[in-house]
């Protein structure tokens, strides 16, 4: 990066003003690179000096910090971009992995009033989060209110739901879960598998009987 650094650094002393592309590129190999310090100090350039960022250089960055990606989320919002599925579903993602599981909820559920619906992934993450915050029950009735969005779980939503059964201990559930699953041509991915053999090698008896 410090190359690629020195190299944007002299296409500006040249007078070749970099445009939204370039700087775009540079913001997605400081965040790759784990420095969004000075990710965020290229954005903050483009925002005084234009060109105008747009919905991707937003969707790189939001991919940081959540404290930042709240911020420039609002920000996409006041820019009056139009903001599709992505840009929820990174903040949603990032919330859910910092345990603000209350706020993704609230996220999740303005989609529909913004015109959008969640897709499959979307889903995933909400249920992936739920369940890691011991809310399998609420997890599940999400799973089953895919359909009311036009949207059916497929084989990795059903491993996310298998497997929040599991990692709360509704091993009834998950092995119905699984069933449904075959029955419906899916099957069990690596995760879900060990976690059912780890529940058989430690159980008096097969759970799958």
């Amino acid at each position: 990066m410090d190359k690629a650094r020195r190299v944007f650094n002299l296409m500006i002393e040249k007078g070749c003003a970099p445009n939204i592309v370039t700087y775009s590129t540079m913001i997605n190999g400081y965040c790759k690179a784990k420095r969004l310090d000075e990710a965020m100090e290229l954005f903050h350039e483009i925002s005084q000096k234009g060109p105008i960022p747009g919905t991707v250089t937003y969707n790189t960055l939001m991919q940081g910090h959540i404290e930042e990606a709240l911020e420039l989320f609002q920000a996409m919002r006041n820019r009056g971009l139009g903001l599709d599925i992505v840009p929820y579903t990174i903040l949603i993602d990032g919330l859910c992995k910092a345990g603000h599981i209350e706020v993704a909820k609230e996220l999740f559920h303005q989609l529909s009033d913004n015109g959008l619906k969640p897709d499959v992934y979307a889903y995933c993450i909400m249920i992936n989060g739920l369940c890691k915050e011991g809310l399998p029950d609420e997890a599940y009735r999400m799973f089953g209110s895919m359909g009311d969005n036009d949207c059916l779980p497929n084989s990795c939503c059903y491993n996310v739901m298998i497997r929040g059964f599991l990692q709360n201990s509704y091993t009834s559930k998950a092995t119905q879960l699984l069933t449904e699953m075959v029955g419906k041509g899916f099957s069990a991915d690596i995760f879900t598998a060990t976690l059912f053999m780890d529940l058989i090698v430690h159980s008096n008896k097969s759970i799958l009987l």
